[in-house]
């Protein structure tokens, strides 16, 4: 699906509570001389900004720190291929264009991380909610005493020298809206604003401060402080888990630790240590 723009002075929507994102106003904001975001372009709507991103990349036609808003998505994709969907303007499904091309490429694993957790700090400062982090890209929220996931995160390799990171939160989402009883939203948890606005601005800040300390310990997780700030923000940590694993095989154990790979580390029932570095991770209630 091709990307419609979205015009300037376009005020027409049909829900007074979700007004359309104010792209020029964005640039203002976040575009500057020496920072990381190169351009700001919102569509009303498109297939896949990670799609979209990862084709301009190829093409040429994408700069570092390039970002890619949409109001609505057609056919967003999360890890395993699963659908997001959501109604038009009730959320943030955005795609940036990262090439870190100083740190080995061996560390590129940690940038979905690295997300999450500048999401989190993103949200925290500007609505107000406490998320926690499930490994290795859901964004938790606590919705009447549970946890929902509000949002999730996927990379994607972008040619040789970058990579393509896609973020969706739900912002809005009312409760007869949710695709499923497990999801949620930022307004659900009781978010102190759901101006999207200054929503994004915080979180792109957020990963733009994040990807700068990441990127001068050239891309070293301790050093930049990335794995510890990860490990505390990680609801997954020290709970239950099933991880299925790639070939049908799952493993039950204790989530013990992110390792310096970025890599979920479970103690199984038999006392071994396995690192996981992709699977579906299944939060457990106590045995």
């Amino acid at each position: 699906m091709t990307p419609r723009d979205v015009p300037g002075d376009d005020s027409r929507w049909s829900d007074l509570d979700r007004p359309p994102l104010n792209a020029a106003a964005l640039r203002r904001g976040l575009v500057r001389e020496g920072g990381l975001w190169s351009g700001i372009e919102v569509v009303t709507g498109t297939g896949s900004t990670n799609s979209d991103l990862v084709a301009r990349a190829a093409a040429g036609k994408a700069a570092e720190g390039a970002v890619l808003v949409a109001e609505e998505q057609t056919a967003g994709r999360g890890r395993l291929d699963r659908q997001w969907t959501a109604p038009a303007r009730s959320g943030l499904f955005f795609s940036v264009l990262l090439t870190p091309t100083d740190v080995p490429v061996a560390r590129w694993g940690w940038l979905p991380l690295l997300t999450g957790v500048a999401v989190a700090t993103g949200l925290s400062r500007s609505a107000g909610v406490d998320t926690a982090l499930k490994w290795p890209n859901d964004l938790l929220v606590t919705v009447g005493g549970e946890e929902r996931k509000a949002g999730g995160i996927l990379a994607e390799r972008a040619g040789d020298h970058g990579v393509v990171v896609g973020v969706g939160i739900n912002v809005t989402l009312r409760e007869d809206e949710l695709p499923v009883p497990t999801a949620g939203s930022l307004a659900l948890a009781g978010a102190v604003s759901t101006d999207r606005d200054p929503l994004l601005r915080g979180v792109l800040r957020a990963l733009e401060e994040w990807y700068d300390r990441w990127r001068a310990a050239a891309g070293d997780p301790t050093v930049s402080g990335l794995q510890e700030t990860y490990a505390a923000g990680c609801a997954t940590l020290g709970r239950r888990v099933r991880a299925e694993l790639p070939g049908d095989r799952s493993l039950v154990g204790e989530a013990v630790a992110v390792d310096s790979d970025g890599r979920l580390v479970i103690a199984t029932e038999e006392g071994v240590q396995e690192p996981v570095g992709a699977g579906d991770i299944v939060h457990l209630r106590p045995a």
